[in-house]
């Protein structure tokens, strides 16, 4: 995905912007890409492995606002999940894109669920990738509130961790992680940012503030039940989802499960493998 691009939402949200990868400089309306939605605090990076493994496919990877080289949301805006859905309702209005094949990692996984739900018209087939359902609220709905806007409240970090080089700001993404080094630098060459102190990641400090809502356990379902298109998994035996797959997989109307031996950044670590399967699927 060697092509830079930048998509202007002019009108929406103050002319917001969006960066994107590709394999392709252009795309038109007749001939949209494959949609790639990365996972929470990952970038458009995360998708190289996989877009060098499908050869011959268009793929368009956007990082989503407060990630990679898009910009953050405005100081009086807060992260909600379902405002990524609007952004990418938003990019495909503005391109003309419908009936598109989204691969979604993780939290992209669940933004392209949400989007297949509520807009049926813009998608056609979904993949994804280590997601599955979505992350529900295990809290009460007055105590998700609460912590939510304490989190909110807490003062800002005076200064945000600086390394001296990016293998470093990479093995600093590698302690929260299932992948090597190769893996981290690809997301760190995207998603940090050099200036006088020596180098730091992009992402927004408020992406990790603790979400004020999340679906309760009957919207989750009745978000994935209204997917009527085809939708392949790929779970990682050694990710966090493998685990839901008893509890929801009866939620979809077409769904395809495939395992694949691996952590949670499969399309990552063994882009091979879920390219096959991908290819196979489509």
């Amino acid at each position: 995905m060697d092509h830079c691009l930048h998509f202007t939402l002019a009108g929406y949200k103050n002319s917001m912007q969006l960066a994107a990868l590709a394999n392709r400089p252009v795309f038109s309306r007749s001939e949209p890409p494959v949609l790639c939605l990365h996972g929470w605090q990952d970038n458009a990076a995360s998708f190289i492995p996989l877009a060098n493994a499908l050869t011959g496919v268009a793929m368009l990877a956007p990082d989503f606002p407060g990630h990679g080289h898009s910009p953050y949301r405005s100081s009086d805006a807060h992260y909600y999940f379902f405002d990524w859905v609007e952004d990418i309702v938003a990019l495909c209005q503005q391109q003309g894109w419908q009936h598109l094949t989204i691969i979604g990692h993780s939290m992209g996984g669940m933004v392209a669920t949400a989007l297949a739900a509520a807009f049926p018209e813009l998608v056609a087939r979904l993949v994804l990738i280590d997601s599955l359902g979505f992350v529900i609220a295990e809290a009460s709905a007055s105590e998700q509130l609460r912590q939510g806007i304490i989190s909110r409240l807490k003062a800002p970090p005076k200064r945000k961790p600086y390394y001296p080089d990016l293998v470093a700001a990479a093995k600093a993404r590698l302690v929260q992680s299932d992948f090597g080094l190769p893996e981290a630098l690809l997301l760190a060459k995207r998603g940090t940012v050099a200036d006088q102190h020596g180098i730091s990641w992009r992402n927004d400090y408020r992406l990790r503030l603790k979400s004020v809502h999340r679906p309760t356990l009957p919207q989750a379902r009745e978000l994935c039940q209204a997917v009527k298109v085809p939708v392949l998994a790929v779970l990682a035996t050694d990710g966090p989802f493998i685990n839901k797959l008893t509890e929801t997989q009866s939620w979809y109307q077409q769904l395809t499960v495939k395992q694949i031996t691996g952590g949670h950044h499969c399309h990552m670590t063994a882009a091979d493998d879920v390219a096959r399967l991908i290819k196979a699927w489509l």
